[in-house]
């Protein structure tokens, strides 16, 4: 079911009074926390120490948004706030900047970048404000000497090839058809079979589990497993820009899949272990019943 959301509180600023106090809580609680006498840890930690966990939390944040809870999305915001007033107390604390710093640069971007908001710019669809943010952006960056400057280096690959790919097609360096895409993988792929199988043909074979499993065999030649993992970065580059061209995240899909494959995985665990069996004496066979009745249990739920 859809659901609906009342737009009359769409726009609306939480109040100045309580939010001040409740932030400015939290940047002391935080600044206590870094103080002489206050946290081993949390005094211990810089800006480059503190990053996994910026990056865990972010994730967690992701992850409640997908179960949509609400009590989890608030918790989840919270750490990923944490973080945010974390590393400007360290910042602080080492001389670099402040939280006031970073609240007045964040504004004062994102002012600039809607001027159809702020200004006389006009802005009727959602590709007039791209070619605001870009224009603003270009002003703010005249020092970049590429396109493809600011992107994060550590960006995870599938979300950096999305990023790579649109910026190159803003100046014009895409496909005229994403449908031509296809042609682009196909091609991938069979340059992918020329360096897996000797004759350069993916072998005929059903995707079936009730057949014998045949040994993996290492590839010993570190120049064809080089260009193995080259082929294969090719494909996914290709997939990449498949879903970067019909506006779906790549990386977002993957991370759905993942957590689809682990739920049906887990479901396979649950249903062997109301038999008293352990997942490690069942057969393939048996296990991919399980899987199909889990996924089965899953659309029958969805409908």
């Amino acid at each position: 079911m859809q659901k609906t959301h009342d737009t009359t509180t769409f726009g609306v600023a939480p109040e100045p009074g309580p939010t001040a106090d409740a932030f400015v809580r939290l940047c002391e609680v935080i600044a206590k926390l870094r103080s002489p006498d206050g946290c081993p840890w949390d005094r211990q930690q810089t800006l480059s120490t503190i990053k996994p966990y910026t990056l865990e939390e972010t994730y967690e944040l992701l992850e409640a948004i997908d179960s949509d809870d609400n009590v989890a999305i608030c918790e989840e915001l919270g750490d990923v706030l944490l973080q945010v007033v974390l590393d400007a107390q360290i910042a602080k604390d080492e001389r670099r900047f402040d939280i006031v710093a970073v609240m007045d640069g964040i504004t004062k971007k994102m002012v600039d970048r809607h001027p159809h908001v702020f200004g006389d710019a006009v802005a009727v669809n959602a590709d007039d404000v791209s070619q605001h943010w870009d224009k603003a952006k270009r002003q703010e960056k005249r020092e970049r000497e590429s396109v493809l400057d600011g992107i994060p280096v550590e960006l995870p690959g599938l979300a950096k090839t999305a990023r790579i790919t649109k910026k190159a097609a803003r100046v014009g360096y895409d496909f005229p058809h994403r449908a031509m895409l296809f042609d682009k993988l196909n091609e991938e792929i069979g340059e992918l079979a020329d360096e897996l199988f000797e004759d350069g043909q993916v072998p005929d074979i059903a995707a079936r589990v009730d057949t014998p499993r045949t040994v993996d065999e290492p590839v010993e030649d570190a120049a064809r497993l080089s260009r193995i993992e080259g082929e294969l970065g090719d494909v996914l580059f290709v997939i990449a820009n498949i879903a970067r061209r019909w506006q779906v995240n790549p990386e977002e899909a993957l991370r759905k899949s993942n957590a689809k494959f682990e739920r049906r995985f887990r479901y396979i665990e649950t249903r062997l272990r109301a038999q008293g069996r352990d997942i490690r004496d069942a057969t393939l066979l048996e296990m991919e019943d399980l899987y199909q009745a889990g996924k089965r249990l899953e659309r029958e739920c969805a409908d």
